[in-house]
Formats: structure tokens, sequence, C-alpha cells
């Protein structure tokens, strides 16, 4: 599938029965003439109140909407993806974590070759394991060398958060290598039959404002000019106002990084070792938004485990716990478009909520996961979520939630839309590990299992 978006000028609606209201008009309003409403929007009716009753209706309206929407409100215009990747193996072991797995790291790039733009992929895959296999998809915070302390895996060449283990001057050093393991348990994956493919969401975006190293820049600047694919037409958006733009597209920091969660996906679809009709994806806090936006815009993405992502992902805009809008592009302005940031004072404004990228992922399996004490992410919210979200997987033919309560802390709800909360803050354990791989065991039915 194509993971080019739709553009605004492609939103008049095609398919509805006759009792269709006119064609919407090319463009969306401004956030300020938009209506308000303390209800959250309902993801079976389109932008200008139609309702859709039927999946076909779904597929041909509804989600292309949507998926515009978000772009337009929210994310930004993200580019289409390039003609070509060129790969480069850069590191190989075959006797990884004591013979357990075989480990490969590859260069995956896009653009000019001089330019030198792309994301190094690590992918472990069980060496127990016969034929292709699922893999979990993840995104990092410090770097490949600090999932795995192993030589193999190559040092990031960029810009690193200062909380990364062993930075120095906001680069990664050797003293990194194994400090992030912790948050991974890779031994648990592998003994349950899955690999693992990480990559680190600053090889594609650096986590700060106007970083001129990332990907965008580089974009913006004409480096990708000729590298990708013919876009939909519209995609660069021509109506939108000068003031979101950047460059011919508006993409901002987690669309730049759910980007990279793509062309890694056009990596492993062609990988032999993997099973590309099992791919899931894993992100805590700002790469679950990742995550969970990557899913929604890629249907090659099987299952999504969404892991604490809060205000901006998989909690409510309108919710009264937790981070707000406002507060978000505040300390975060590089992670949304300017469109978003004319929200901060209205969220009630949106013309979606959060539900609503749930809902884009529908009919496939989405686990949200919490920790009772990081109420800043606002867990009951992101429950609330998985409710309103649950009548697209019903349309659909899909068994969404199986119960319309919270599930008690350290209890698994396993159905199409899954939630689990655990004791504790925010972090990742080897608790949650376990949740997501009883999870994915339960849909996918073990990773020795056919689909």
């Amino acid at each position: 599938m194509k993971t080019a978006l739709l553009a605004l000028c492609l939103l008049a609606p095609t398919g509805l029965p006759a009792r269709a209201a006119p064609a919407r008009p090319a463009r969306f309003p401004e956030p300020e003439q938009l209506p308000a409403r303390a209800a959250l929007p309902d993801p079976l009716v389109t932008f200008d109140g139609r309702p859709v009753t039927t999946a076909a209706e779904w597929h041909k309206i509804r989600r292309p909407e949507l998926k515009a929407l978000f772009q337009h409100y929210m994310y930004g215009h993200l580019p289409p993806p390039p003609k070509r990747l060129r790969v480069t193996r850069l590191g190989e072991n075959p006797r990884a974590l004591d013979g357990l797995a075989t480990l490969r790291e590859v260069r995956v790039g896009f653009g000019p070759a001089a330019a030198g733009r792309g994301l190094n992929l690590l992918v472990l895959t069980p060496n127990e394991r016969r034929g292709p296999v699922p893999v979990i998809l993840g995104v990092n915070f410090c770097g490949n060398h600090a999932v795995l302390a192993d030589p193999a895996i190559a040092l990031p060449a960029g810009w690193m958060p200062r909380f990364c283990p062993g930075c120095t001057n906001n680069r990664a050093t050797e003293a990194g290598r194994g400090g992030d393991a912790g948050s991974w348990d890779v031994r648990q994956v592998l003994a349950r039959g899955y690999a693992l493919a990480v990559f680190y969401h600053g090889d594609l975006e650096p986590d700060y404002p106007d970083a001129a190293e990332g990907i965008r820049a580089f974009a913006a600047g004409g480096g990708l000019k000729g590298a990708l694919k013919k876009p939909d037409p519209g995609l660069k958006c021509p109506a939108c106002p000068e003031r979101y733009a950047r460059g011919d597209y508006d993409w901002a920091t987690i669309a730049a990084w759910a980007w990279g969660f793509h062309r890694a996906v056009d990596y492993l679809v062609s990988d032999p070792r993997v099973d590309r009709r099992r791919i899931a994806v894993f992100g805590h806090s700002r790469n679950g938004k990742t995550a969970l936006l990557a899913a929604a815009l890629d249907e090659r993405i099987g299952l999504v485990l969404c892991h604490q992502a809060g205000c901006g992902g998989s909690a409510p805009s309108r919710g009264k716990v937790g981070e707000t809008v406002k507060q978000i592009n505040d300390r975060f302005p590089h992670w949304f478009n300017a469109a978003f940031k004319q929200f901060n004072d209205a969220p009630q404004r949106l013309p979606f909520d959060q539900h609503a990228l749930i809902a884009l992922c529908a009919p496939r399996p989405v686990l949200l996961s919490n920790a009772t004490e990081d109420q800043w992410a606002n867990p009951a919210g992101q429950f609330e979520m998985l409710l309103a979200a649950d009548p697209v997987y019903h349309l659909l033919g899909a068994p969404g939630l199986t119960a319309a309560t919270m599930p008690a802390p350290g209890t698994l709800s396993k159905g199409r839309l899954g939630y689990f909360i655990r004791p504790g803050k925010h972090s990742t354990t080897p608790e949650d590990w376990q949740a997501f791989l009883d999870f994915l065991d339960f849909h996918w039915g073990g990773a020795a299992a056919p689909r």
C-alpha cells in the first residue's frame, strides 16, 4: 500500500448514496473557523456531517478524510516514499546473545548517495526458529548500541540527547553500549520466537526545534528532490497557508519519525527472515505517538503496541487529566505542525480526537498500555479513546473491546482494541514486554503459527 497521504484537494467524496450533501470545499477551514464541541467527534460521521454506514464508505470516504484531517491540523503532510532504498550492511553477529540470535545492522539510505541520509536498522532474529518469523519494529531514544551491548552495532553519528547513557556533548560514545537494554528485554522477545528490529529516531530527525541536520531541513533544502516517488496530486498542499509550510511539506518531527517507520517497513518486507504479513510496531512515550501514527498511515503494519503515549498520541486532546495541548506544544513546539498550535486554548475545535487515529488502524489489533502512577499520560482517557474507536471496528466486522470498563492493574484485555495497566511509573519494564508478547500471541497464534 502507498504510504503517501491524500491531499486536501482530493477530498471531494465519491461512492456515497444519493442522499449525500454537496462536495466539501477544496481546503479545510482555518482553526478559528471550526465549531467548538465538547463531545468527541463521531469517527463515523464525515467532516460535513454525513453518516458512514458501510465498510465501503469507511475505506473510500471517511478513512482518507481522517488521514487528511490529521495531516492538516496536527502532524503535517508527509512526503511520498523514496523511489528506491539504498541498503548497506553495517555489522553482523550470527551468535549474538550467547547464540540465541543472529544480529544484522543495515543502513537504509534514501536520497542521493552522496548526502548520506538514512537510518540504521538493527534486526535480531531467533536462531531456533525456521522460516520467516513475525517481527516487532520499535524506535528507540538513544541509538541501537544502547539497546544491546554488541560491538557489531554502529554508534550513531548524529545528535544525541544528553540524558542518553554514555552521551558526551550530544554525541554517542562507547560507554553507552547496552545502557538502555533494560527497556527492551530483548531475550524475552527472542525466546518467545519473535524477531526484533529497532532504529534510532534521531537518525531521521533530532529531537529539538528547527534541527538543521534532520530530514525535514534536508528535504526543505531540496535534498530529496528527484529521490521521491511521484506524490498524489496536491500532496504539496498548495492551498495551505504559507505559515504552515516548511518547504513542500509541513511535516513536524513526529511525522518525520513515522516516515522513518515506513522506510524501515520498506526494508523488512523484503527481508526473507521476516514474515511480512506480521509486522508489529512499538514505541514508548513520544515514540508511542510515532508508532500509532505510523500504523494509522500504513496498512502494511499489522499490529500496534502503543505504550504510555499520552497527549498527542493515544490520550484525548479534550482530556481534563494530565498533559494538555498547550503544554505539549509549548514544551515541544517541533513535534506537531503550526496549525495544531492554534488549538492550544481551544482543543474542543479539533474536528477529531485521538480515538480517530486509533480507528484508522481498524481492523488491526491495537494495544494501549499504561502505568497507574503515570497520570500525565491520562491512562483513563486512553481507555475512553478505545471505547470511542470501537464502533469503527464493529462496522468492519472486527471485535473491538471485550469490556466497557478498564481492566484491573496487571490484567491484559486482549480484544482487537486491547488495554493494559500496571502499577508503577512512566517506563518500559519486563512486565510490559510480557503483556506485549501475550497480546501478540493471542492475535497471531504464537510466533510459530502461520497467520
